[in-house]
């Protein structure tokens, strides 16, 4: 079991240098996308001059290993109200990472808020995973022990024998830590949440067939829209409609019990055909 507030720490160098080590605890055909750039992220806010990020997006650039990363963080605008950073990673020359990072202030502007929600049970009404699956069970990937999961429809015997819809929810905690004070470690949280629906989505329509692909992030975007350091439980909502040419994007969305919206974003994938 990791843990994202320590296993997201950078370790300042001077000049806008850091280094961060990436933990084998966040596994998923590598170190999973959304915990590389939540790395990424960190290094922006100890750079930063304003306590929030508002956006985030990258594009991956290599497969990291489980090893120390080089994080180099340039302010390209700064000013009263924002600041817009760039972020390089990588790793023994090899490049990782290209971020784009906006933080801001506390401002004030027009308010509204028109989101709904998806009618789903919350977390409190639903059993997690543990209790779903037999205790001997293996996680596919080490990833999945960092989180704590209460799916939406979940289906004991999979794969299921014909497609289902090309869309993911789940009711999410991270642990052994649940929530973060500091706002550019929630935002991590919420970085983690909007970059793990893309292949659960895409693979739903096909999960019958065993298909012999997988499909790494080419890119990720975030926009972040309320904090969620208060909210221990958060609905990954995602969904991926159209997958074609050998690629295929997903859009999600960070729900917390009460409805209200904390992030929403995607990307886009690439398919890779396993060998053998």
């Amino acid at each position: 079991m990791g843990d994202l507030g320590a296993d997201t720490a950078v370790e300042s160098l001077g000049g806008g240098r850091y280094r961060a080590v990436l933990s084998p605890d966040w596994e998923i055909w590598g170190p999973m996308g959304g915990y590389v750039a939540s790395c990424a992220l960190r290094a922006a806010g100890a750079e930063s001059a304003h306590r929030s990020p508002a956006a985030f997006s990258c594009h991956y650039l290599g497969v990291g290993r489980f090893a120390p990363v080089d994080i180099t963080v340039e302010t390209r605008r700064a000013g009263r109200s924002a600041s817009a950073l760039r972020v390089e990673m990588s790793q023994e020359g090899q490049a990782v990472l290209d971020a784009m990072v906006w933080a801001t202030g506390d401002g004030e502007g027009l308010e509204h808020d028109e989101t709904t929600p998806p009618e789903v049970p919350g977390p409190d009404a639903l059993p997690g995973m543990a209790e779903l699956v037999a205790e001997d069970t293996p996680r596919p990937y080490p990833f999945w022990g960092n989180l704590e999961s209460k799916p939406i429809g979940f289906e004991p015997v999979w794969p299921p024998e014909g497609p289902r819809p090309a869309s993911w929810q789940q009711w999410l905690r991270f642990v052994p830590t649940a929530t973060f004070a500091d706002p550019w470690l929630d935002a991590a949280r919420l970085v983690v949440l909007v970059d793990l629906p893309g292949w659960p989505s895409a693979h739903r329509p096909h999960a019958w067939t065993g298909p012999p692909f997988i499909a790494p992030s080419l890119d990720l975007h975030v926009a972040f829209h309320q904090p969620a350091h208060d909210e221990q439980w958060l609905l990954c909502d995602g969904a991926a409609p159209l997958s074609t040419r050998g690629l295929f994007g997903w859009t999600a969305r960070v729900w917390s019990p009460g409805g209200r919206l904390h992030a929403s974003g995607g990307g886009q994938c690439l398919y890779r055909r396993l060998r053998g």
